[in-house]
């Protein structure tokens, strides 16, 4: 089914629900939202002549209008193409013709940089800044009727983060998304028209990929005022809002204890968080749960299969008692329900329990293949599988452990080195705010162990110390062989490290 005609459903029972909020005034109820949506598809197939099919880029922040516009997208059979607001105009250009849009809906802030563009993208017809009287007229006409929604037509086309090299567009049809959707109401929580999801994170990715199903459930999105992640105006909200939920990279989840790390906010209202993007450590998840409570749960996925391969829930969470429970944490939990994990060798042969190897999985929520890349599609979905380039071990009771990404893994005199195992023991001691581990070329051993290491305010942090913590819990063949205590990580516009700057900077320290 097409996303807008889930919007139609809750519309036609819930239409004076509240569907979007910015801070804590509602701005849409669903039917206004429906409305809307219908009236912009009417101008996308009729003033500016878009056939089913055809792409449309969303260069915006987190606003109201990000759902009309991506609802209005879907309305008329057209697939959305977003965009991290963060990136450089480089990258936008890439990116927008790239997927040849033929038109691109743009923040205030944004749209002349994007306008600037239109001279050297072939495809892109126009800009649209959504403060302008351009953007007021999509939405005077009449209502457009509802476009098929064929399973397999494209719906959402997403440009992986790109790295390690040009990012490549994942093709998400309206089967994709729905599976996404349901998944969340099997795997994840319940949702009810009392609920809502506040986005501090960017519409763009897995945020907006939550928004769906609490649309689908007739529940409120909420935007914060700042349009971003601020703590302390997350902690407001917090206070505001019933029963609210997010999505936060775990490095969000880190800086929310920080701001309240007693616990003396009132977080009486949270629902949940659930946490994905990148690596969360034990020790970080112990200090949530304590300051937040039961409210914790994890996802695995990647834009390819979106939010969904594994998952750790909220009970699993809470089951403290469980002889392996802080083995269970540093896991990704189990297989979500419609979806097969396997972890294989470099044949693709299925590995049994307690033996590592590439992450592979297949399932409705997995991509049709990229955009305009046979290449990259036959790769990474041969035999039928998607090939994640993560490195994991199943447990025997199926809780799936990640090591690491392929490429990050280190070898050392013949032996992997796995970064996250030595990161998971340097967070181990309180003056330890965020590390990270690389392989640096050795002559003798091909690669050894480098950890650059960012220190909490107002802790001063001994290199000895912190070898010495490393000897007494790892092979010291594992144990870095330098450490560099640096102000910040370098990450991308989602909060991942980014290893390749690393790398980068111990290659300029040696030249």
């Amino acid at each position: 089914m097409n996303q807008a005609g889930i919007l139609a459903n809750t519309a036609r029972t819930f239409g004076d629900r509240p569907a979007v909020a910015v801070g804590d005034g509602v701005r849409l109820s669903y039917a206004a939202l429906a409305m809307r949506a219908a009236r912009l598809a009417e101008a996308l197939t009729g003033r500016f002549g878009l056939k089913p099919g055809e792409r449309v880029a969303v260069a915006m922040k987190n606003g109201a209008e990000y759902f009309e516009v991506c609802y209005g997208i879907w309305w008329a059979g057209l697939c959305a193409v977003p965009i991290n607001a963060k990136l450089h105009p480089r990258e936008f250009a890439y990116i927008i013709g790239h997927s040849g849009a033929r038109l691109c809906f743009a923040s205030p802030d944004l749209a002349a940089t994007i306008a600037d563009l239109l001279d050297g993208i072939d495809t892109l017809d126009a800009v649209i800044g959504t403060d302008t009287a351009d953007y007021a007229a999509c939405f005077a006409g009449d209502a457009a009727p509802l476009a098929a929604g064929e399973p397999d037509h494209l719906a959402w086309l997403f440009y992986t983060s790109g790295t390690t090299g040009r990012p490549k567009g994942a093709m998400l049809t309206n089967r994709n998304l729905l599976a996404n959707v349901m998944n969340y109401f099997a795997d994840v929580d319940t949702i009810t028209p009392a609920d809502c999801m506040i986005h501090c994170a960017p519409l763009s990715h897995g945020s907006g990929c939550y928004a769906l199903p609490h649309v689908a459930k007739a529940a409120c999105n909420v935007v914060p005022e700042s349009g971003g992640y601020d703590p302390a105006e997350t902690l407001d909200l917090i206070a505001a809002w019933p029963n609210c939920s997010f999505f936060f990279a775990p490095t969000m989840v880190t800086r929310l204890v920080g701001a309240d790390p007693a616990g003396r906010a009132d977080t009486s209202n949270l629902k949940a968080i659930i946490y994905g993007g990148g690596p969360m450590y034990v020790a970080d998840v112990l200090k949530a749960l304590e300051v937040f409570g039961p409210k914790l749960a994890q996802i695995y996925g990647q834009g390819e299969a979106p939010m969904t391969i594994t998952g750790l829930s909220k009970a699993m969470h809470a089951d403290t008692a469980h002889p392996r429970y802080l083995d269970r944490l540093g896991s990704t939990g189990i297989a979500r329900t419609d979806v097969q994990v396997r972890v294989v060798d470099a044949e693709d042969r299925a590995l049994p329990p307690g033996e590592m190897g590439e992450v592979v999985c297949r399932g409705d929520v997995v991509m049709a293949g990229y955009w305009r890349n046979p290449e990259a599609t036959a790769d990474a979905l041969r035999g039928g599988w998607l090939h994640t380039g993560d490195v994991g071990v199943f447990d025997a009771d199926g809780f799936l452990t990640l090591k690491d990404r392929s490429k990050d893994m280190i070898i050392s005199g013949g032996t992997n080195i796995y970064p996250r195992e030595i990161e998971e023991v340097l967070l181990r001691h309180a003056g330890v705010l965020e590390c990270s581990v690389i392989g640096r070329p050795h002559a003798d051993w091909g690669e050894e162990v480098v950890a650059f290491v960012v220190a909490r305010d107002g802790a001063e942090l001994a290199t000895d110390e912190l070898d010495r913590l490393c000897l007494d819990n790892i092979a010291r063949f594992k144990r870095p062989k330098d450490y560099r205590l640096v102000d910040a990580l370098p990450k991308n516009n989602y909060g991942k490290v980014l290893k390749t700057e690393l790398r980068q900077w111990l290659e300029n320290k040696s030249a």
